[in-house]
C-alpha cells in the first residue's frame, strides 16, 4: 500500500529546487507554489538560503523532518539524500524525478535496489524514479504543464510514461476533461501499475472516489495482482480504459504449436484485460475521447438521436455507429412530421435531424428537448455544430451546455470547428463541459463502452476429480513434449475422449497390425513438430498392401520416431489449445480446427480460470459461430460439450501448470460427440 505521506503529506522537501523555473527542481516548487500547498515546504539547495521565496537550507542534515521528499539532483547523489532523510527526517514519502538508473545501465540498477531497500526498510513509498511527479487534490508534485482542471468527479490516471502523460493531459485540455488525479511511475521500481490499481481499490468509497480511471501501461509485472484489482475496482462500479504499449515484438519467438503461433504477449495483454473488464484503447486521443463520454450520464440503450446543422459529419458518425452494433434509428413519421413543422424548408428529421445551417439555436433547443421528452426509443443524444466562419455559435453552445445539465438523456457535444469557433468552444468547456473534435473518433469510443463485455466474477473452478492421477503422471515426466500416450492418458483422466490408436514403432509392429485392423484407418507420423507440413498425415488407408506403403513412407521423414494408427471418424474439425507465457496466468484457446486454424486465424481466447459462461463467450464470438450452431442444412455440434471441454482444459493447466502448451487439434465434432484425434503437450518444469 502507498504511504499516507505520499498521498497527503502535512510537509514537503524538495531537494534540488531552484529559482530557474524550467529545470525540474524549479518546476515543481513553482507549480506546488502556484497550485496553493497547504502544508510545511522546504529546499534543500547548497548555495542558497531562499528559493523562489522558500527557506532553502544549504546542508540536508539541517532540514526539518518531511512527510515527503520531491528529489530532483544527479542519481550520484540520491542515495546518500534518501539514507538521510529515511534514518534521520521520518520522510516516507518519495518522488525521485532524477533519471539515470535502471534506464540508463547495470550499476544504475544496482543503485535504485540500494534505494528501495532503505525507503522499505522505514516502511515508505517510492515513486519513480525517472518520472515527473504525481497530482491529486492535497498537492501538484510534478515540474510540468499543463496541470489539469481538478475534481473530485473526474478521472484518474496512471500512466507508466511522463511524457506520455503529459500529452494526454495536453489533448483532455482541448476536450474538457477533468482530474482527480494524475500518477506517473517512471521506472516504477516499487509502485507499479498494479500498487496503483491496489491503492484505488483498497481505498475506493463510492460516494467520493473517481469512477473513471485511466491507464497508460509500458509493463504488466504482476499479472494476477493485477487482475484481482482491477476486476475488484469493476465490480464496484469503475470503468477503467487503458493503454498497453509494446506488445508488437514478443510474437516473433519460434512457436512450435499451432497455440503457440497464435499467441503472441498481446493475446495475453487482450485476454487480461477482458478478464479485468478493462476497454483497451490504441491512441491517447481515444482514451480521452472514451473518458470524457464516461464521465457523461449513462445511457440506458443503444439508440442514439444524431442532431446537426452539417449533413457529412453526421452521415460519417451514422457509419461508424452502425457498423459497431449502435442503431441510429428512424424516427416515427408523426415525429418527423412534428419536427418538420418547427424547422426550415429543406431540413430533414428522419434521423439524423438536420436543422441546415441556416438553423437557429431555438430550433436546436426544440429538437434536443422533444427527444428528451417526446421518443422514447431514443436513449441518447449526439449534437454536432461547428461553425463555417460566418457566425457566431456562442448562443446554440450555451443551449447544448443548459440541455446537459436538464435533460434526463446523456448529450453529446461534438464541436468541430476548433478554429473558426475556438473562442466559444474554450467557453463552453469553461463551464464543465466535454466538447470532442471528431465525429468518426467519438463515434469509434461509444460504440466501445456499448461493446465491452462486462467481466464473469468467479472462484476458481476446478472440478476434475483426478487431480492426484494428473499430478503424478506430470511429476513422473520430464520436461519436453510427453509421448503420445501420456497425451492420451492425460487428457482422459480429465474426461476427454480420444480416439483409439496404435504406436508402430518397425516394420515387424506394421506387418502384424495390417492384420487386425479394420480399414480405413489413418497413419500419422510422429516426431516432427508440424505433420500436415511434411506430408506425415495419411487419411483412408484402405487396406493391408496401402497400409504398409504408407509406413514406409511416413518412417523415412526426417525425425520421424514411430507412426500412430487410428480409426478413420468424421466431423466438423475445431480446435483447443492452452499457453503459457512468462508471469501471466494461462491462456485457453478455442476455434475451428485443422489446417484452417492458422489461416483463418478464427480463434478466442480466455484467461484462466474460464467458466461455463466465458467458454460460451469464446465460442458464440467466433466467425464460425454459425457453422458450429449448423447451417444450410447441416446438424451442428455438441456446443454444450464444447463449452465443457474448455473448461476442463482450464481446470487442467491450473492443477499442472506445468504445462506451457496444450494443442488439441483437431477434435472432430458432430452433434453428439466431440472427440480428439490428436493433441501435443509440452511441460516446463523450471519456470515454477
Amino acid at each position: 500500500m502507498l504511504h499516507r505521506n505520499l498521498i497527503n503529506p502535512k510537509s514537503i522537501v524538495v531537494v534540488g529546487g531552484s529559482d530557474n523555473i524550467h529545470s525540474p527542481g524549479g518546476g515543481v516548487l513553482k507549480n506546488l507554489l502556484d497550485h496553493k500547498y497547504k502544508g510545511d515546504l522546504y529546499v534543500v539547495n547548497p548555495k542558497k538560503n531562499e528559493v523562489q521565496g522558500i527557506i532553502s537550507f544549504k546542508d540536508i542534515n539541517n532540514l526539518p523532518e518531511a512527510n515527503c521528499a520531491i528529489i530532483a539532483i544527479a542519481a550520484k547523489y540520491v542515495l546518500e539524500t534518501v539514507k538521510i532523510l529515511c534514518e534521520h527526517k521520518n520522510t516516507r514519502g518519495f518522488i525521485i524525478i532524477s533519471a539515470g538508473y535502471s534506464e540508463l545501465d547495470e550499476e544504475g540498477a544496482k543503485l535504485e535496489k540500494e534505494i528501495v531497500k532503505l525507503i522499505e526498510k522505514v516502511g515508505g513509498s517510492l515513486l519513480g524514479p525517472n518520472n515527473i511527479g504525481l497530482i491529486n487534490t492535497n498537492y501538484t508534485g510534478v515540474f510540468t504543464t499543463p496541470i489539469p482542471r481538478l475534481s473530485s468527479n473526474g478521472v484518474d490516471l496512471i500512466s507508466g510514461s511522463g511524457a506520455t502523460a503529459v500529452f494526454i493531459l495536453e489533448a483532455a485540455h482541448q476536450i474538457g476533461l477533468t482530474f482527480s488525479s494524475v500518477y506517473t511511475l517512471g521506472n516504477s521500481v516499487q509502485i507499479g501499475v498494479e500498487e496503483m490499481l491496489e491503492y484505488f481499490d483498497v481505498t475506493f468509497d463510492r460516494e467520493s472516489s473517481s469512477k473513471v480511471k485511466l491507464l497508460y501501461i509500458e509493463s504488466i509485472k504482476k499479472p494476477n495482482k493485477f487482475l484481482k484489482h482491477a476486476s475488484s475496482l469493476v465490480d464496484k462500479g469503475c470503468k477503467i480504459a487503458a493503454i498497453k504499449a509494446g506488445t508488437s515484438d514478443a510474437g516473433n519467438r519460434a512457436a512450435s504449436s499451432h497455440t503457440g503461433a497464435l499467441a503472441n504477449s498481446d493475446v495475453f495483454v487482450d485476454a487480461l484485460f477482458r478478464k479485468s473488464g478493462i476497454i483497451r484503447c490504441y491512441s491517447k486521443t481515444e482514451l480521452i475521447y472514451l473518458a470524457g463520454i464516461l464521465l457523461h450520464k449513462e445511457s440506458k440503450g443503444k439508440n442514439i438521436a444524431i442532431i446537426t446543422h452539417a449533413g457529412g459529419p453526421a452521415v460519417m458518425l451514422t457509419d461508424v455507429l452502425s457498423q459497431n452494433g449502435l442503431i441510429v434509428p428512424q424516427l416515427k413519421k408523426v415525429h418527423q412530421e412534428n419536427l418538420l413543422n418547427e424547422l426550415y424548408n429543406g431540413a430533414t428529421a428522419d434521423n439524423p435531424v438536420d436543422i441546415m445551417a441556416t438553423g437557429t439555436e431555438e430550433q436546436l433547443e426544440l429538437i434536443i428537448d422533444y427527444c428528451d421528452q417526446q421518443i422514447d426509443e431514443i436513449d441518447a443524444m449526439v449534437v454536432i455544430f461547428g461553425s463555417p466562419g460566418l457566425s457566431k455559435v456562442d448562443k446554440a453552445y450555451d443551449v447544448i451546455s443548459e440541455k446537459i445539465n436538464a435533460c434526463t438523456k446523456p448529450i453529446y457535444a461534438v464541436l468541430p470547428s476548433v478554429i473558426n469557433a475556438k473562442d466559444e468552444i474554450a467557453d463552453f468547456v469553461s463551464k464543465n463541459k466535454m466538447a470532442f473534435a471528431d465525429e468518426v473518433v467519438f463515434g469509434n469510443a461509444l460504440s466501445k463502452i456499448y461493446n465491452s463485455e462486462k467481466p464473469v466474477t468467479i472462484d476458481k473452478r476446478i472440478e476434475l476429480n483426478n487431480k492426484k492421477s494428473i499430478r503424478d503422471l506430470v511429476d513422473s515426466s520430464e520436461d519436453g513434449y510427453l509421448s503420445p500416450n501420456k497425451v492420451k492418458s492425460l487428457l482422459t483422466l480429465i474426461g476427454i475422449k480420444f480416439v483409439d490408436q496404435f504406436d508402430v514403432f518397425s516394420k515387424v509392429d506394421a506387418l502384424e497390425l495390417s492384420e487386425t485392423l479394420q480399414y480405413p484407418v489413418v497413419m500419422k507420423v510422429v516426431g516432427p513438430l508440424h505433420k500436415s507440413d511434411v506430408g506425415g498425415v495419411v487419411l483412408n488407408v484402405e487396406n493391408a498392401n496401402s497400409f504398409m506403403n504408407t509406413y514406409e513412407n511416413l518412417i523415412h521423414i526426417k525425425d520421424a520416431e514411430s507412426v500412430i494408427v487410428q480409426p478413420m471418424h468424421t466431423g466438423l474439425e475445431i480446435f483447443i489449445g492452452a499457453i503459457k507465457d512468462a508471469n501471466f496466468p494461462h491462456l485457453v484457446m478455442c476455434g475451428m480446427g485443422g489446417i484452417y486454424i492458422e489461416a483463418f486465424k478464427d480463434v478466442r481466447s480466455c484467461m484462466v480460470p474460464v467458466s461455463k459462461e466465458e467458454a460460451y463467450q469464446m465460442i458464440s464470438s467466433l466467425k464460425s459461430y454459425s457453422i458450429l450452431q449448423g447451417t444450410r442444412g447441416q446438424k451442428g455440434i455438441d456446443l454444450a460439450d464444447f463449452e465443457e471441454i474448455i473448461c476442463k482444459i482450464s481446470d487442467l493447466v491450473q492443477i499442472a501448470p506445468e504445462i506451457v502448451e496444450l494443442d488439441i487439434n483437431p477434435l472432430l465434432a458432430s452433434h453428439n460427440e466431440i472427440i480428439a484425434v490428436d493433441a501435443r503437450i509440452k511441460i516446463v518444469k523450471l519456470l515454477l
